[in-house]
Order: structure tokens, then sequence, then C-alpha cells
């Protein structure tokens, strides 16, 4: 299968299972590489900026379904438009769509963390001392300096150390891009095994994740980086339409 894949898709499936291993040996001698090179907010004392290309790579370790799911679309129809667009092409298509996943993914945490910073400032927090402890797992030495610092503690801790993983900002950007360029192409379910156009499957998969981004937020999914990678796909194939007139699909 490999010899048949087309250079970037190929290399990227290889690097996302590379880095999967990787993660799962460095987590048994106690290295917690998902908190490193996961990606954080950016307001997050956490966040390092090789997070944004590193994250990408990343998946959950506890759940195999994620990146086997991720890599089977990968090679579905990132092959498909690598073998129409070219590897530069697919290439800058690809990681623009991850970009803007953890882009979107950050509009409403950064402005949340902010918040939370000024609600414990406000408490009296030294937020320098209190990151260090953080940082450092030192939970106990954290003393609460009101009753009402209980839960804004709570979810400051919660949100800097929360990470988005994995590949799926990108590949909705692939399936938002091969929705477009081909909305009739007739795509088989397997539960139930029953064909659907393109433009109503995927279509319908960003309407749900749409709205999970906004009314299931407790899930543990970044659905709101899902919607951020396909709004950049989409973008990208309406701007490619009008400047390549010479290739229609």
């Amino acid at each position: 299968m490999l010899k048949n894949l087309p250079p970037v898709t190929k290399n990227l499936l290889i690097l996302n299972v590379l880095f999967f291993f990787a993660a799962n040996v460095l987590e048994t001698k106690g290295i917690n590489i998902s908190q490193l090179l996961g990606a954080h907010y950016f307001n997050s004392f956490f966040f390092k900026p090789f997070q944004i290309i590193t994250h990408m790579f990343m998946h959950s370790l506890t759940d195999y379904f994620h990146i086997i799911f991720n890599m089977l679309l990968l090679v579905m129809f990132g092959s498909h438009l690598e073998r129409i667009w070219g590897p530069k092409k697919y290439f800058i298509f690809y990681f623009s769509c991850g970009l803007g996943a953890i882009a979107l993914y950050n509009t409403i945490g950064v402005w949340q963390i902010f918040e939370l910073k000024e609600q414990l400032l406000m408490d009296g927090y030294d937020l320098s001392s209190l990151n260090n402890k953080i940082f450092n797992e030192k939970y106990d030495l954290i003393s609460i300096n009101s009753n009402k610092s209980n839960q804004i503690l709570s979810d400051y801790i919660l949100m800097t150390k929360s990470t988005i993983v994995g590949a799926s900002g990108a590949i909705f950007g692939l399936l938002s891009g091969f929705a477009l360029l081909f909305p009739n192409t007739k795509l088989m379910l397997l539960f139930p095994p029953i064909p659907i156009k393109a433009k109503y499957l995927i279509g319908g998969y960003l309407i749900l994740e749409t709205y999970n981004s906004f009314f299931n937020t407790n899930d543990q999914i970044a659905h709101l980086a899902h919607v951020g990678g396909a709004i950049v796909g989409i973008l990208m194939v309406i701007i490619w339409r009008k400047t390549d007139r010479q290739n229609f699909y």
C-alpha cells in the first residue's frame, strides 16, 4: 500500500505512526510527551511555539480509534487530493488547515484563560508562584485565598494544562476540500453499507461538528478545531478555483 501512496501523504502517515508509537514508549518511562508536544492555549504557560506543528502528529495514547480513523481518512482523501494538486500545493493545503484548526480552537480558550487570570489577580494570587506550583504539580502547596477562588482555581489549572492533539483539524480540511471538488462522488458507509454523495455525508459531518462545538463541550474532543480546519480548507479551495481556471474537477 505504501508504494502506491503519493510522497507527502505517505510521509505524513509514517510520521504520525512513528510519533504514536514513540509517545507510547516514552509515556511508559514516565515522560509526559503528550503534555510537551500537544498544543496548549497560546496564553498558557505550558505553550511552546513548536507545538503548533507537533500537535498535528500526536494522538490520544489510550484511544487507538483516534489515530486509525485519522490515518484512514488521510490515505483515502489526502492521496487523492495530492495526485490532483501535486506535492507542493497539497503540502501547503494540509498544514494550512492544521494551523487554521489550532487558531480557531484558541479563540475562546485564550479569552477564558485571560478572564480566569484577572479573577485570580483580584483574589490576591501571585500568578508567577501559582504557575510554578502547577507546572511542578505541587498542588498541595497551593492555598485558597477566598471561598469563591476554589472553582476559579480549578478551572484555571484545567485550562492551562489542557492540550489538543491529533491530525483531525488538517483531516477535516481534506474532507471539506474533497467535498467541494467532488460533491457528487458517492462514498460508501460501513454501517449501514449504503452509498452517499460526498456533499451530503461530509457536509452533514461538518454541521454536526459545528453543533458539537457549542453544545457538546464536555466530551474531550476539540470540535472547534475540526471546524477551523474545515473552514480553511473551504476557503483555500474557493480561492484556488478562482485563480486556476485551467483545471476543473
